[in-house]
Protein backbone atom coordinates (compact mmCIF):
# COMPACT_ATOMS: atom_id res chain seq x y z
CA UNK A 1 0.00 0.00 0.00
CA UNK A 2 1.83 3.40 -0.88
CA UNK A 3 1.24 6.43 1.64
CA UNK A 4 -0.90 7.87 -1.20
CA UNK A 5 -3.14 5.21 -0.66
CA UNK A 6 -2.90 5.46 2.93
CA UNK A 7 -4.04 9.03 3.36
CA UNK A 8 -6.89 8.44 1.58
CA UNK A 9 -7.88 5.94 3.61
CA UNK A 10 -7.19 7.92 6.66
CA UNK A 11 -9.10 10.66 5.66
CA UNK A 12 -11.86 8.64 4.83
CA UNK A 13 -11.93 7.17 8.39
CA UNK A 14 -11.40 10.52 9.74
CA UNK A 15 -14.49 11.92 8.06
CA UNK A 16 -16.60 9.09 8.76
CA UNK A 17 -16.39 10.15 12.58
CA UNK A 18 -16.57 13.85 12.40
CA UNK A 19 -17.52 14.76 16.21
CA UNK A 20 -15.12 12.08 17.60
CA UNK A 21 -12.49 13.62 15.51
CA UNK A 22 -13.17 17.01 16.79
CA UNK A 23 -13.26 16.28 19.82
CA UNK A 24 -9.46 14.35 19.42
CA UNK A 25 -8.33 17.72 17.71
CA UNK A 26 -9.52 20.10 20.48
CA UNK A 27 -6.35 19.67 22.49
CA UNK A 28 -4.48 20.50 19.45
CA UNK A 29 -6.34 23.21 18.23
CA UNK A 30 -6.12 24.78 21.74
CA UNK A 31 -2.67 24.21 21.80
CA UNK A 32 -1.47 25.74 18.79
CA UNK A 33 -3.97 29.10 19.00
CA UNK A 34 -2.92 29.84 22.40
CA UNK A 35 0.76 29.55 21.29
CA UNK A 36 0.21 31.59 18.33
CA UNK A 37 -1.45 34.21 20.11
CA UNK A 38 0.97 34.03 23.06
CA UNK A 39 4.07 34.58 20.49
CA UNK A 40 2.31 36.92 18.48
CA UNK A 41 1.79 38.93 21.72
CA UNK A 42 5.20 38.76 22.92
CA UNK A 43 6.46 39.95 19.12
CA UNK A 44 3.95 43.08 19.72
CA UNK A 45 5.34 44.15 22.91
CA UNK A 46 8.52 43.68 22.37
CA UNK A 47 8.05 45.80 18.71
CA UNK A 48 6.13 48.65 21.40
CA UNK A 49 9.05 48.42 23.41
CA UNK A 50 11.45 48.77 20.66
CA UNK A 51 9.45 51.90 19.37
CA UNK A 52 9.30 53.67 22.79
CA UNK A 53 13.03 53.29 23.48
CA UNK A 54 13.72 54.64 20.04
CA UNK A 55 11.78 57.70 20.63
CA UNK A 56 14.02 58.12 23.68
CA UNK A 57 17.28 57.69 21.51
CA UNK A 58 18.89 54.27 21.97
CA UNK A 59 21.99 56.11 21.50
CA UNK A 60 22.21 58.27 24.64
CA UNK A 61 23.37 57.45 27.68
CA UNK A 62 22.14 59.15 30.84
CA UNK A 63 24.62 60.01 34.00
CA UNK A 64 22.73 60.44 37.25
CA UNK A 65 24.81 62.16 40.16
CA UNK A 66 23.68 61.34 43.31
CA UNK A 67 26.00 62.99 45.65
CA UNK A 68 28.35 65.66 45.82
CA UNK A 69 31.56 63.63 45.99
CA UNK A 70 34.22 63.18 48.91
CA UNK A 71 36.49 66.46 47.76
CA UNK A 72 34.97 67.41 44.60
CA UNK A 73 31.79 69.43 43.44
CA UNK A 74 30.50 68.48 39.79
CA UNK A 75 29.34 71.41 37.83
CA UNK A 76 28.22 71.86 34.19
CA UNK A 77 31.33 72.85 32.95
CA UNK A 78 33.11 69.84 33.95
CA UNK A 79 30.83 67.19 32.71
CA UNK A 80 30.83 69.38 29.37
CA UNK A 81 34.58 68.94 29.53
CA UNK A 82 34.71 65.04 29.89
CA UNK A 83 32.12 65.13 27.07
CA UNK A 84 35.05 66.92 24.80
CA UNK A 85 37.82 64.93 26.24
CA UNK A 86 35.83 61.85 24.76
CA UNK A 87 34.57 63.35 22.14
CA UNK A 88 35.77 59.93 19.74
CA UNK A 89 33.08 58.51 21.48
CA UNK A 90 30.64 60.52 22.84
CA UNK A 91 28.77 63.83 20.73
CA UNK A 92 26.48 66.02 22.34
CA UNK A 93 25.28 66.82 26.13
CA UNK A 94 22.44 68.32 28.41
CA UNK A 95 22.39 68.96 31.62
CA UNK A 96 18.98 68.24 32.76
CA UNK A 97 17.01 69.51 35.62
CA UNK A 98 13.75 68.28 36.93
CA UNK A 99 11.29 70.47 38.58
CA UNK A 100 8.49 70.01 40.55
CA UNK A 101 5.31 72.33 40.71
CA UNK A 102 3.02 73.29 38.21
CA UNK A 103 2.43 75.62 35.16
CA UNK A 104 0.37 78.55 35.83
CA UNK A 105 -1.22 80.01 32.33
CA UNK A 106 -3.47 82.69 33.01
CA UNK A 107 -5.87 82.01 35.93
CA UNK A 108 -5.96 77.83 34.97
CA UNK A 109 -3.43 75.64 36.54
CA UNK A 110 -1.99 72.38 34.79
CA UNK A 111 -1.24 70.12 37.20
CA UNK A 112 0.80 67.22 34.68
CA UNK A 113 2.79 69.18 32.85
CA UNK A 114 6.86 67.69 32.63
CA UNK A 115 9.03 70.45 32.85
CA UNK A 116 12.52 70.33 32.60
CA UNK A 117 15.60 72.54 32.50
CA UNK A 118 17.55 71.13 29.52
CA UNK A 119 20.52 72.70 27.00
CA UNK A 120 20.15 74.04 23.94
CA UNK A 121 20.97 70.34 22.54
CA UNK A 122 18.48 68.40 24.08
CA UNK A 123 15.63 68.69 21.17
CA UNK A 124 18.29 67.52 19.06
CA UNK A 125 19.18 65.02 21.07
CA UNK A 126 15.32 63.67 21.83
CA UNK A 127 14.58 63.91 18.34
CA UNK A 128 11.88 66.87 18.57
CA UNK A 129 11.74 69.73 15.98
CA UNK A 130 10.38 73.10 16.52
CA UNK A 131 6.58 73.76 14.78
CA UNK A 132 6.61 77.08 15.39
CA UNK A 133 8.89 80.12 17.21
CA UNK A 134 12.03 78.87 18.03
CA UNK A 135 14.29 76.55 19.95
CA UNK A 136 16.44 77.12 23.24
CA UNK A 137 19.82 79.12 22.13
CA UNK A 138 23.14 78.71 23.98
CA UNK A 139 22.66 82.73 24.89
CA UNK A 140 19.38 81.38 26.84
CA UNK A 141 21.73 79.66 28.88
CA UNK A 142 24.36 82.32 29.62
CA UNK A 143 22.18 84.91 30.39
CA UNK A 144 19.61 82.75 32.42
CA UNK A 145 17.00 84.05 30.05
CA UNK A 146 13.32 83.33 31.28
CA UNK A 147 12.35 81.89 28.21
CA UNK A 148 10.65 78.13 27.22
CA UNK A 149 9.64 76.18 24.84
CA UNK A 150 6.05 74.20 25.13
CA UNK A 151 4.35 71.13 23.60
CA UNK A 152 1.53 70.79 20.93
CA UNK A 153 -1.12 70.40 23.83
CA UNK A 154 -0.20 73.59 25.88
CA UNK A 155 -0.30 75.77 22.77
CA UNK A 156 -4.05 74.31 21.43
CA UNK A 157 -5.43 73.76 24.50
CA UNK A 158 -4.47 77.02 26.53
CA UNK A 159 -3.64 79.12 23.46
CA UNK A 160 -5.51 77.95 20.75
CA UNK A 161 -2.35 77.50 18.45
CA UNK A 162 -0.88 81.02 19.01
CA UNK A 163 1.14 80.66 22.20
CA UNK A 164 4.67 81.97 20.88
CA UNK A 165 5.46 85.67 22.08
CA UNK A 166 2.72 84.56 25.15
CA UNK A 167 3.60 83.65 29.16
CA UNK A 168 3.52 81.92 31.62
CA UNK A 169 4.47 81.01 35.11
CA UNK A 170 6.99 78.39 36.75
CA UNK A 171 7.72 77.84 40.25
CA UNK A 172 6.25 81.58 40.08
CA UNK A 173 8.53 83.27 37.59
CA UNK A 174 6.98 84.57 34.40
CA UNK A 175 8.45 82.88 31.33
CA UNK A 176 8.28 83.47 27.94
CA UNK A 177 7.22 81.53 25.30
CA UNK A 178 9.78 81.21 22.46
CA UNK A 179 8.68 77.98 20.41
CA UNK A 180 5.79 75.09 20.05
CA UNK A 181 7.38 72.05 19.55
CA UNK A 182 5.79 69.52 16.39
CA UNK A 183 2.82 67.16 17.73
CA UNK A 184 4.21 63.98 19.34
CA UNK A 185 1.52 61.36 19.72
CA UNK A 186 -1.36 60.79 17.21
CA UNK A 187 -4.01 62.48 19.68
CA UNK A 188 -3.61 65.80 22.02
CA UNK A 189 -4.32 64.69 25.57
CA UNK A 190 -3.26 65.75 29.33
CA UNK A 191 -0.05 63.76 30.56
CA UNK A 192 1.12 62.60 27.08
CA UNK A 193 4.17 63.35 25.28
CA UNK A 194 2.60 66.65 24.05
CA UNK A 195 2.37 67.82 27.35
CA UNK A 196 5.71 69.22 28.02
CA UNK A 197 7.49 72.20 28.91
CA UNK A 198 11.63 72.64 28.13
CA UNK A 199 12.85 75.86 29.53
CA UNK A 200 16.85 76.91 29.69
CA UNK A 201 18.44 74.64 32.85
CA UNK A 202 20.39 77.64 34.54
CA UNK A 203 16.79 79.37 34.84
CA UNK A 204 15.64 75.98 36.16
CA UNK A 205 18.47 75.73 38.27
CA UNK A 206 17.76 79.19 39.86
CA UNK A 207 14.41 78.59 40.43
CA UNK A 208 13.90 74.93 42.28
CA UNK A 209 17.80 73.59 42.90
CA UNK A 210 20.55 72.24 40.72
CA UNK A 211 21.08 69.90 37.73
CA UNK A 212 21.74 66.62 38.92
CA UNK A 213 21.20 64.45 35.80
CA UNK A 214 22.75 64.71 32.01
CA UNK A 215 21.75 63.05 28.69
CA UNK A 216 24.79 62.33 26.20
CA UNK A 217 24.93 60.93 22.74
CA UNK A 218 27.38 58.57 21.75
CA UNK A 219 28.80 58.98 18.36
CA UNK A 220 28.48 55.61 17.07
CA UNK A 221 26.52 52.68 18.65
CA UNK A 222 28.09 50.41 17.39
CA UNK A 223 30.64 51.30 20.21
CA UNK A 224 28.65 51.57 22.80
CA UNK A 225 30.73 49.71 25.51
CA UNK A 226 33.46 51.93 24.71
CA UNK A 227 31.84 54.97 25.22
CA UNK A 228 30.11 53.46 28.51
CA UNK A 229 33.63 52.75 29.66
CA UNK A 230 35.11 55.70 28.61
CA UNK A 231 32.65 57.87 30.32
CA UNK A 232 32.58 55.98 33.77
CA UNK A 233 36.58 55.67 33.59
CA UNK A 234 36.20 59.90 33.44
CA UNK A 235 33.75 60.36 36.12
CA UNK A 236 35.27 57.72 38.74
CA UNK A 237 38.55 60.04 38.04
CA UNK A 238 36.45 62.83 38.95
CA UNK A 239 35.14 61.68 41.97
CA UNK A 240 37.59 59.20 42.79
CA UNK A 241 34.70 56.74 43.48
CA UNK A 242 31.73 55.03 41.85
CA UNK A 243 29.65 55.84 44.53
CA UNK A 244 28.34 59.37 43.52
CA UNK A 245 26.73 58.84 39.69
CA UNK A 246 25.14 55.79 37.79
CA UNK A 247 25.79 55.98 33.84
CA UNK A 248 22.52 54.37 32.12
CA UNK A 249 22.18 53.28 28.50
CA UNK A 250 18.85 53.39 26.71
CA UNK A 251 20.67 50.43 24.35
CA UNK A 252 21.15 48.27 27.42
CA UNK A 253 17.56 49.29 28.99
CA UNK A 254 16.69 48.05 25.47
CA UNK A 255 18.00 44.69 25.43
CA UNK A 256 17.28 44.19 29.33
CA UNK A 257 13.48 44.78 28.23
CA UNK A 258 13.50 42.95 25.49
CA UNK A 259 15.42 39.79 27.04
CA UNK A 260 12.52 39.94 29.94
CA UNK A 261 9.58 39.82 27.37
CA UNK A 262 11.10 37.08 25.37
CA UNK A 263 11.22 34.78 28.87
CA UNK A 264 8.26 35.73 29.70
CA UNK A 265 6.84 35.13 26.34
CA UNK A 266 8.93 31.46 26.08
CA UNK A 267 7.10 30.26 29.82
CA UNK A 268 3.78 31.37 29.00
CA UNK A 269 3.87 29.65 25.43
CA UNK A 270 5.45 26.21 27.27
CA UNK A 271 2.24 26.25 29.45
CA UNK A 272 0.02 26.75 26.82
CA UNK A 273 1.91 24.03 24.90
CA UNK A 274 1.03 21.50 27.88
CA UNK A 275 -2.32 21.48 25.65
CA UNK A 276 -0.57 20.16 22.94
CA UNK A 277 0.91 17.28 24.77
CA UNK A 278 -2.95 16.43 26.06
CA UNK A 279 -4.36 16.92 22.87
CA UNK A 280 -1.07 14.37 21.84
CA UNK A 281 -2.66 11.96 24.80
CA UNK A 282 -5.94 12.38 23.31
CA UNK A 283 -4.88 11.19 19.79
CA UNK A 284 -3.34 8.18 21.17
CA UNK A 285 -6.10 7.09 23.07
CA UNK A 286 -8.50 7.84 19.71
CA UNK A 287 -6.58 5.96 17.85
CA UNK A 288 -6.06 2.75 20.54
CA UNK A 289 -10.10 2.50 20.65
CA UNK A 290 -9.70 2.62 16.62
CA UNK A 291 -7.65 -0.15 16.55
CA UNK A 292 -9.70 -2.37 18.82
CA UNK A 293 -12.87 -1.22 16.68
CA UNK A 294 -10.79 -2.37 13.49
CA UNK A 295 -9.60 -5.52 15.19
CA UNK A 296 -11.38 -8.03 12.70
CA UNK A 297 -9.89 -5.34 9.85
CA UNK A 298 -6.78 -5.89 10.77
CA UNK A 299 -7.24 -9.38 10.68
CA UNK A 300 -8.18 -9.40 7.24
CA UNK A 301 -5.84 -7.34 5.63
CA UNK A 302 -3.24 -9.22 7.97
CA UNK A 303 -4.90 -12.34 5.89
CA UNK A 304 -4.57 -10.88 2.73
CA UNK A 305 -1.10 -10.70 2.59
CA UNK A 306 -0.78 -6.92 4.25
CA UNK A 307 2.68 -6.51 6.10
CA UNK A 308 3.33 -4.96 9.52
CA UNK A 309 4.83 -2.10 7.96
CA UNK A 310 1.93 -1.17 6.32
CA UNK A 311 -0.45 -1.72 9.01
CA UNK A 312 1.84 0.94 10.95
CA UNK A 313 1.90 3.55 8.61
CA UNK A 314 -1.97 3.42 8.64
CA UNK A 315 -2.63 4.14 11.95
CA UNK A 316 0.53 6.56 11.71
CA UNK A 317 -0.87 8.30 8.55
CA UNK A 318 -4.13 8.52 10.61
CA UNK A 319 -2.92 9.69 13.52
CA UNK A 320 -0.68 12.86 11.81
CA UNK A 321 -3.49 13.85 9.87
CA UNK A 322 -5.78 13.93 12.38
CA UNK A 323 -3.39 16.22 14.33
CA UNK A 324 -2.30 18.11 11.34
CA UNK A 325 -5.71 19.10 10.81
CA UNK A 326 -5.85 20.35 14.13
CA UNK A 327 -3.67 22.76 13.68
CA UNK A 328 -4.63 23.85 10.43
CA UNK A 329 -7.43 24.84 12.44
CA UNK A 330 -5.32 25.96 15.44
CA UNK A 331 -3.54 27.91 13.16
CA UNK A 332 -6.88 29.92 11.58
CA UNK A 333 -7.91 30.48 15.23
CA UNK A 334 -4.99 31.68 16.50
CA UNK A 335 -4.60 34.44 13.50
CA UNK A 336 -8.46 35.34 13.95
CA UNK A 337 -7.51 35.89 18.16
CA UNK A 338 -5.05 38.15 17.28
CA UNK A 339 -6.05 40.34 15.14
CA UNK A 340 -9.07 40.40 17.70
CA UNK A 341 -6.19 40.93 20.69
CA UNK A 342 -4.56 44.01 18.75
CA UNK A 343 -7.92 45.65 18.59
CA UNK A 344 -9.22 44.78 22.28
CA UNK A 345 -5.42 45.81 23.56
CA UNK A 346 -5.71 48.99 21.61
CA UNK A 347 -8.71 50.57 23.27
CA UNK A 348 -8.31 49.41 26.65
CA UNK A 349 -4.65 50.78 26.76
CA UNK A 350 -5.25 53.52 24.12
CA UNK A 351 -1.74 52.21 22.70
CA UNK A 352 -1.30 51.12 19.19
CA UNK A 353 0.06 47.12 20.05
CA UNK A 354 -0.22 44.93 17.15
CA UNK A 355 -0.32 41.16 18.16
CA UNK A 356 2.03 39.84 15.22
CA UNK A 357 2.82 36.02 15.07
CA UNK A 358 5.77 35.31 12.59
CA UNK A 359 5.75 33.06 9.99
CA UNK A 360 8.01 31.13 11.79
CA UNK A 361 6.07 30.06 14.79
CA UNK A 362 3.06 29.47 12.78
CA UNK A 363 5.38 26.96 11.05
CA UNK A 364 6.58 25.70 14.34
CA UNK A 365 3.51 24.93 16.15
CA UNK A 366 2.03 23.15 12.82
CA UNK A 367 5.40 21.04 12.65
CA UNK A 368 5.00 20.50 16.17
CA UNK A 369 1.15 19.47 15.99
CA UNK A 370 2.14 16.92 13.09
CA UNK A 371 4.92 15.62 15.62
CA UNK A 372 3.01 14.83 18.30
CA UNK A 373 0.23 13.23 16.31
CA UNK A 374 3.03 10.94 15.00
CA UNK A 375 4.53 10.38 18.56
CA UNK A 376 1.31 9.42 19.71
CA UNK A 377 0.12 7.67 17.10
CA UNK A 378 3.14 5.21 17.12
CA UNK A 379 1.89 3.47 20.07
CA UNK A 380 -1.88 2.35 18.46
CA UNK A 381 0.01 1.48 15.40
CA UNK A 382 2.84 -0.20 16.19
CA UNK A 383 -0.10 -2.36 18.47
CA UNK A 384 -2.37 -2.56 15.21
CA UNK A 385 0.72 -4.09 13.47
CA UNK A 386 1.46 -6.81 16.20
CA UNK A 387 -2.28 -8.25 16.28
CA UNK A 388 -2.36 -11.85 15.12
CA UNK A 389 -4.22 -11.87 12.42
CA UNK A 390 -5.68 -15.87 13.15
CA UNK A 391 -6.82 -13.90 16.69
CA UNK A 392 -7.74 -10.51 15.27
CA UNK A 393 -9.87 -12.78 12.41
CA UNK A 394 -11.90 -14.26 15.79
CA UNK A 395 -12.39 -11.04 17.69
CA UNK A 396 -15.88 -10.00 18.43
Amino acid sequence: MSILESLELALKNIVASKTRTLLTMLGIIIGVAAVIVIVGLGNGLEQYVTDSFSDMGTNTLTVTVMSRGATRTMDVDDMYEIVEENSQYLDLCSPTANMMGYVKIGSETTTSTSILGVSEDYLDIAGVSVASGRGLQYSDMATRSKVCVIGAYLDRAYFGGNAVGQTLRVGGTSLTIVGVLEQQDEDLEEGGSDDCLYLPYTTASRISGEVSSYVITMRDEDYMDESVNALESALYDFFESDDYYTVTSMAEMLETMTSMINILVGVLAGIAAISLVVGGIGIMNIMLVSVTERTREIGIRKSLGAKERYIMQQFVIEAACTSALGGIIGILMGDGLSIAASQVVTRVMGESLTVAPTVGSVLMAFGISVGIGILFGYLPAKKAAGLDPIDALHYD
